[in-house]
C-alpha cells in the first residue's frame, strides 16, 4: 500500500520554522538522500509547502526510487501510467513495474499478477468487454454482469481501505464539517498517486463500458456501508456545473451482505448487488438536460458490509490536478 508520504521532517519543525525545514529537505535531496527526495516529490505533487510542479515531482520520485525507495517506485509507476507530469505511457509503466518485480517488490508482484490476467491492448485498454444489458425501458440504466473479477474488486477495496473516512459536508452557517445528510457511508477517493496500473486499467474498462474517454472520469471513489448506512434518494447532477456529470458507473465490490440494493424508483428498478457487476446510467438526455429518472438510492445495509466503487463521468475531459470545472 502506498502511503501519502513519509514524515521524517518533524511536523513541529514544519510548524515552527517551515522555511528552514524545507531548505533542509532540499539540501538533503540535492545530496541524493532517498527519503528527502521522496518527501520533496510529494510536496511538489501536493503544491504545499512548495508550488506544485508535476514534472519536477516525477523527477524527484524517480531519483528516490533509484535509491531503493519502494513507495517512490510505486508512485512513479502510477504517475507514468496515468500521465501526471508527462503524457501517459502504459508501456513505460509496465517496464517500471517489471523492474520493481525483478527487485523483489511484493506489492509490484501483486499488481503484475492481476495485470497478467487482464486482456489488455498496448495502451492498457480492455481488449474485450462483457455484454451490456439494458435494465430500464429507455436504456438509460444498464448492467454489465461480472465486468470486474472478484480479485480486481478486492484490490480496489484494499487500495482504499486506509483512506476511508465518514462522509461529511460543510455546514454553510458554521464552516464546520458535519455528517452528510444523504450519504451515511465511509468514503475514499483513489487519486492519481494511488491509481496504480491495475486501477488505471480498471478505469480504462469503465470508460469503455460507458463509451467515454478515460479523461472524462473523476477519480474512482470507494464507498463502504456498514449496517444501517445508506445513500438516500439523490441525483448525481451538479447544480450550475460547467462540466456536468453525464454518466455514472457503479461497480459492486462484494455481495456478502444483505440489504444495500440500488433502486431507481422512477424506473421501478431494484438492483441486487452482485460482485463485479457494473451499473451504468445516464444523468442527462441527448440534449444535455438532467434526467429526473436518474434519481437513485442505495438502500440501508441490514447485515454485513457493502463495498462499492463509483466513477462519475463528466461531459468533457479534464486535468485531474486542476479539477473538472477548470475546463
Amino acid at each position: 500500500m502506498v502511503s501519502t508520504g513519509p514524515f521524517f521532517v518533524h511536523r513541529r519543525a514544519m510548524q515552527i520554522d517551515p522555511m528552514t525545514a524545507v531548505a533542509e529537505v532540499q539540501r538533503r535531496a540535492a545530496a541524493g538522500d532517498g527519503e528527502a527526495l521522496f518527501q520533496l516529490g510529494l510536496w511538489q505533487l501536493q503544491g504545499r509547502p512548495l508550488p506544485r510542479d508535476l514534472p519536477a515531482a516525477r523527477s524527484s520520485l524517480r531519483r528516490a526510487a533509484a535509491t531503493g525507495n519502494v513507495e517512490a517506485r510505486l508512485i512513479e509507476i502510477a504517475l507514468t501510467a496515468n500521465g501526471t507530469g508527462a503524457a501517459a505511457d502504459w508501456q513505460a509503466a509496465r517496464r517500471l513495474l517489471g523492474e520493481a518485480v525483478a527487485a523483489g517488490d511484493a506489492p509490484a508482484r501483486q499488481l503484475e499478477t492481476l495485470l497478467a490476467a487482464m486482456p489488455l491492448d498496448d495502451a492498457g485498454a480492455p481488449a474485450s468487454l462483457p455484454p451490456i444489458q439494458p435494465l430500464s425501458a429507455d436504456g438509460s440504466v444498464r448492467r454489465a454482469a461480472a465486468a470486474f473479477t472478484p480479485a480486481e474488486c478486492a484490490h480496489i477495496a484494499r487500495a482504499a481501505d486506509d483512506l476511508l473516512a465518514p462522509a461529511v459536508v460543510v455546514d454553510p452557517r458554521t464552516g464546520r464539517s458535519v455528517p452528510h445528510p444523504i450519504r451515511t457511508s465511509d468514503a475514499a477517493v483513489i487519486g492519481p498517486v494511488r491509481e496504480d496500473p491495475v486501477i488505471r486499467a480498471l478505469n480504462q474498462r469503465i470508460a469503455a463500458l460507458s463509451a467515454t474517454q478515460i479523461g472524462q472520469g473523476e477519480a474512482l471513489t470507494v464507498l463502504r456501508y456498514r449496517p444501517g448506512q445508506q445513500f438516500r434518494l439523490h441525483s448525481d447532477i451538479l447544480p450550475q456545473a460547467r462540466n456536468q456529470r453525464v454518466t455514472t458507473v457503479l461497480v459492486y465490490l462484494n455481495d456478502d451482505f444483505t440489504g444495500g440494493e440500488t433502486t431507481f424508483p422512477d424506473h421501478k428498478l431494484i438492483i441486487r448487488p452482485r460482485v463485479g457487476d457494473a451499473i451504468i446510467f445516464d444523468n442527462v438526455d441527448a440534449a444535455s438536460r438532467g434526467l429526473t429518472t436518474a434519481r437513485h438510492a442505495g438502500e440501508p445495509v441490514r447485515s454485513g458490509v457493502k463495498w462499492l466503487a463509483t466513477r462519475w463521468i463528466r461531459a468533457r475531459p479534464f486535468d485531474v490536478w486542476t479539477g473538472p470545472e477548470a475546463v
